[in-house]
């Protein structure tokens, strides 16, 4: 996979969720969450986000556990409609490439946090982590 986020600053140590033993997650994905506190990698644009990989999670490797970042600063990537400093941001990875981010629209859900950078498609910019899924509808 490409285009993981990166930590650039550690607000809060990572929380233990449970992933399947035969998934593979990279170190900085984006992760959604399934019930019971199952987390897989984002697969489409306004995921409920829960957080980021903090560790590579090999498939068949006997783990049932992945350390998960839910706050922070981290440095991502911009998706087709690119990130606007101080707007909240949202998944792309339907319309782009998995882990990409976008600028939210008003009133969306699904929001993974706040854009520290303006930049266009692909390019690369700092970010808040803070998910936040409040349900608008």
């Amino acid at each position: 996979m490409a285009l993981e986020c990166t930590l650039l600053i550690e607000l809060e140590p990572a929380v233990s969720f449970v992933c399947a033993d035969g998934t593979a997650i990279p170190k900085g994905s984006l992760l959604t969450a399934t019930d019971p506190s199952t987390v897989l990698i984002t697969a489409g644009d306004v995921d409920k986000i829960v957080g980021i990989a903090a560790e590579e999670k090999v498939a068949n490797d006997g783990k049932t556990n992945i350390g998960v970042y839910m706050r922070g600063i981290f440095k991502g990537f911009a998706g087709l409609d690119g990130t606007t400093v101080g707007r909240a941001i949202v998944t792309d990875s339907n319309t782009g490439a998995v882990n990409e981010l976008m600028t939210a629209d008003a009133n969306e859900e699904g929001i993974v946090g706040t854009a520290l950078d303006t930049v266009t498609d692909t390019q690369s910019f700092r970010f808040f982590l803070n998910p936040t899924n409040p349900v608008l509808a």
